[in-house]
């Protein structure tokens, strides 16, 4: 229980915690798809995944209406789990956005943090988006969706194949069909946090891992390179042949690239 929350969790493995941010509407699901396979050949790592309120098997709140609610929520959350721990952090899309939040108000504990296609600008009329386009399509399975999976599937996936239906059908779908729209519609009006998360007083100069989808037409991949100013050990990726759905797009450069980020993580943290 958080701030009166029943809050959902779930970890993996034991060692060095490691947060984990969803995105907005989904579920801790997705992350786990997404990094499970990652964390399969690798030790010393403990993942803390968890449903955000109003997503998952977290319930609504009627105390949490707002970004600055949900940014006190995760802190409150953080604090439980691991209290007092040093602590590194993972957010995707709206979770990015978050764990910044989380970065701005607990640094000096924080070994690292990865942001999958983050959300650099909160207003979405203000963000430089490409188009929505698509580089590769399995019309045989779309033929196969209903109309309601086909609308739920098809907006943000740049690679429509059987593999990337699969996945979402998996990881995503269930959450978004379970997500409390009421809430979820309210927060979406209180969706930016009341300061600025990139606006800090010191970089933040332990390793980060800052992935985005050249084809992203949701958050984009350019407004994400200012960034950067802040995080100066940070390796930029731009993945060709990848959306806003990169972690399940591109599984293997995620594996990858996360791969080589814990390692900057483990080798930062042993000699601090």
């Amino acid at each position: 229980m958080v701030k009166g929350v029943p809050v959902h969790y779930e970890i993996h493995g034991s060692g060095k915690p490691i947060v984990m941010l969803h995105g907005f509407s989904i579920d801790s699901r997705s992350l786990i798809g997404a990094f499970e396979p990652i964390f399969a050949n690798k030790t010393g790592w403990r993942r803390i995944y968890f449903d955000m309120p109003g997503m998952g098997k977290t319930p609504a709140s009627d105390a949490i209406v707002s970004a600055d609610d949900l940014l006190d929520l995760i802190l409150g959350f953080i604090d439980a789990m691991i209290p007092g721990e040093r602590f590194t952090l993972i957010g995707q899309s709206y979770g990015g956005y978050l764990a910044r939040g989380v970065l701005a108000r607990k640094a000096g504990k924080i070994d690292g943090m990865s942001l999958i296609c983050p959300v650099a600008i909160p207003e979405r009329s203000k963000r430089d988006l490409p188009p929505h386009t698509v580089l590769k399509k399995d019309d045989a399975l779309l033929a196969t969706l209903s109309r309601d999976d086909a609308d739920a599937f098809t907006p943000n996936f740049v690679v429509q194949t059987a593999s990337t239906w699969t996945r979402f059908r998996d990881d995503l779908l269930p959450a978004i069909r379970i997500a409390n729209e009421t809430a979820l519609k309210h927060l979406q009006q209180h969706y930016a946090l009341s300061f600025n998360v990139d606006d800090l007083s010191t970089a933040f100069t332990k390793p980060v891992l800052l992935l985005t989808g050249h084809q992203d037409s949701d958050v984009g991949c350019r407004d994400q390179w200012k960034l950067l100013q802040n995080y100066p050990r940070a390796t930029f990726a731009v993945l060709d042949g990848a959306g806003h759905a990169l972690f399940i797009e591109q599984p293997g450069l995620l594996g990858k690239l996360t791969d080589e980020w814990l390692d900057r993580v483990g080798a930062s943290s042993t000699t601090a």
